[in-house]
C-alpha cells in the first residue's frame, strides 16, 4: 500500500465538506441483480420448504444433504463441542458469557401498572417473544461472539426457542461456533445459511420452524434476504460495513491508535476508519506508524484496500469541531482517545457505542466488555440502538377503565371522533355513557 491512501482532510481546505461528504457515503447501495436473486430464494423457500431449502443449501455451500433433519445439529454434538474446548478457549468464552450476560440483565424491562383518579387501571405488559432466529456466519471462519452477542440477550429476555443457523460449507462446522451456542442456552441448530437460510426462519418449513425475529450478521445475500422478509417477520437491522471514528487529543500513543483503525479495517474492504485530531503532528505519527505496521500484517490487503476505499485522517481546529463532525457521522463505534472524555461525551449525541479514555479499545468491545457488539451502522446511530433484551420483548398496553371514566372519557372520545367524522367511533364511546342508547 502507498503511504498516501489514505486519505488526509483538513477543514481548513476549501474543499472540505465535499470530501467529508462522501465519507459518509455507504457502499451498500442497491444491487437489483442481488435483489432479484434474492427475491427468487426467498420465493422458492416460501412455497416448496425443505425442498428448496435443501436444493439452494447443496448448490451453493456444496453438499449433498438429502433430508433436511440432517440439517439439524443434536445437542449432544453442541454439549461435546463445548467440552472439547481447549482450557484458554473455554475460560475466555466462559468469561465473555457471564459479562455480557450480566450487562444485559440490566436492560430487562418489567410489566408495570396504575390506576387513575377515576378508577381507570392502565398498564404495560411486558413479554418475551416466542422464537427467535439467530444467523451466524459458518464455515472456516469463527464468530463464536456473534452466537454469545446476540443468544445471550434473547434468553436473558426470556425467549423460550432461541433457533440458530449457521452455514457448513462443504460440510465444514466450526466447533467453538457450537460450543458457544451451547454456552449461549441455544436450543436449536441447523447447518444452513445464505438467503435461504432467512427464509426458512421467516416462512418455516416442515425442519426450520417460523421465528417472530431474525436477528445477527452475514454477507450481502442475508442483509437483502432479512430486508425483503421484514414485516412478516422482525429483524435486528439491515447492516452496513462496520466503522470506526477515533477522535484523538495526541495524549494516546500514536501506536495504540493505529492499531485501533486497524482492527476495524481487516473486517472487509468497505469497513471505514477514520481519525480526527487538531494535533497535526499526532496525525502525522499515526500516518508513519501506518506505514511502518501495515505490512507485517496477515490481513494487510484487505486493510489497505479498507483504508484507501473509506479511511481518512483529519485535522480539525478544536476538538468541538471535531465533535461537530462526529455527530454529522454517527459512527457505529466512537472512540475517545482523550485525556478527559468526560469533558465531550455531554456533546456526543449520536453513536453506537463510545469507548472512553485510552484504555478502552474497541476489540475488547468486540468481544468481552459487556455492551453489545450489534450496533447500528451507516449514521443509524441517529435514529437506532445497540441490540439489546429490548429488542426480544414486546411491549403490550393495558386499558381497563371503570363506569366513572367511561362517561368522562367517553365524552371526550365523541367530541374528537365527531371532529375526525368517524360517527361509529362517537357512538361507540356513548353507547356506554349512563342514559345512553
Amino acid at each position: 500500500m502507498a503511504t498516501h491512501s489514505i486519505s488526509r482532510l483538513d477543514m481548513a481546505q476549501p474543499d472540505f465538506e465535499a470530501a467529508f461528504g462522501r465519507l459518509l457515503i455507504s457502499p451498500a447501495e442497491a444491487d437489483t441483480d442481488l435483489a432479484r436473486t434474492v427475491t427468487q430464494i426467498v420465493a422458492a423457500v416460501a412455497q416448496e420448504g425443505d425442498a428448496a431449502l435443501l436444493r439452494y443449501t447443496n448448490e451453493l455451500d456444496r453438499r449433498t444433504v438429502e433430508d433436511a433433519q440432517a440439517l439439524r445439529v443434536s445437542p449432544d454434538t453442541m454439549e461435546q463441542a463445548l467440552a472439547n474446548l481447549s482450557a484458554d478457549v473455554s475460560a475466555a468464552l466462559t468469561l465473555a458469557a457471564a459479562r455480557i450476560r450480566g450487562f444485559h440483565e440490566r436492560q430487562r424491562a418489567e410489566s408495570w401498572q396504575y390506576e387513575d383518579e377515576e378508577g381507570n387501571v392502565l398498564g404495560q405488559r411486558v413479554s418475551a417473544l416466542d422464537c427467535v432466529g439467530v444467523y451466524v456466519p459458518g464455515g472456516r471462519a469463527s464468530y463464536p461472539s456473534s452466537v454469545l452477542m446476540n443468544a445471550i440477550p434473547a434468553k436473558v429476555a426470556g425467549v423460550e426457542r432461541v433457533v440458530m443457523v449457521v452455514p457448513a460449507p462443504g460440510g465444514e462446522m466450526n466447533p467453538t461456533v457450537l460450543a458457544a451456542a451451547a454456552l449461549a442456552g441455544v436450543d436449536e441448530v441447523f447447518t444452513v445459511g445464505g438467503a435461504q437460510a432467512v427464509a426458512a426462519l421467516a416462512y418455516g418449513t416442515a425442519t426450520l420452524p417460523r421465528v417472530d425475529k431474525i436477528v445477527g450478521p452475514g454477507n450481502r445475500f442475508v442483509a437483502e434476504a432479512k430486508r425483503q422478509v421484514f414485516g412478516r417477520v422482525g429483524i435486528d437491522m439491515v447492516a452496513g460495513p462496520s466503522e470506526i471514528l477515533i477522535l484523538a487529543d495526541g495524549s494516546v500513543d500514536p501506536e495504540w491508535v493505529t492499531m485501533d483503525l486497524f482492527a476495524q479495517a481487516e473486517h472487509d474492504e468497505y469497513a471505514q476508519a477514520v481519525l480526527i485530531s487538531p494535533d497535526g503532528e499526532y496525525l502525522d505519527a499515526v500516518m508513519a506508524c501506518i506505514t511502518r505496521v501495515l505490512p507485517t500484517l496477515s490481513r494487510r490487503e484487505i486493510v489497505a484496500a479498507a483504508l484507501e476505499n473509506r479511511g481518512a485522517l483529519i485535522k480539525v481546529p478544536d476538538l468541538e469541531a471535531a465533535v461537530a463532525l462526529s455527530n454529522r457521522m454517527a459512527p457505529e463505534h466512537l472512540e475517545l482517545a482523550l485525556v478527559d472524555p468526560e469533558s465531550v461525551i455531554g456533546d456526543i449525541r449520536a453513536a453506537g457505542a463510545i469507548f472512553m479514555g485510552a484504555m478502552s479499545s474497541e476489540a475488547l468491545g468486540d468481544y468481552c466488555a459487556g455492551p453489545n457488539h450489534v450496533l447500528p451502522t451507516a449514521g443509524s446511530a441517529r435514529f437506532a440502538s445497540p441490540l439489546g433484551v429490548y429488542d426480544f420483548q414486546r411491549r403490550t398496553s393495558l386499558i381497563q377503565i371503570s363506569e366513572q371514566g367511561a362517561q368522562t372519557l367517553g365524552e371526550v372520545a365523541a367530541v374528537l371522533a365527531d371532529a375526525e367524522a368517524l360517527e361509529a367511533h362517537g357512538l361507540s364511546a356513548q353507547k356506554r355513557l349512563r342514559g345512553g342508547d
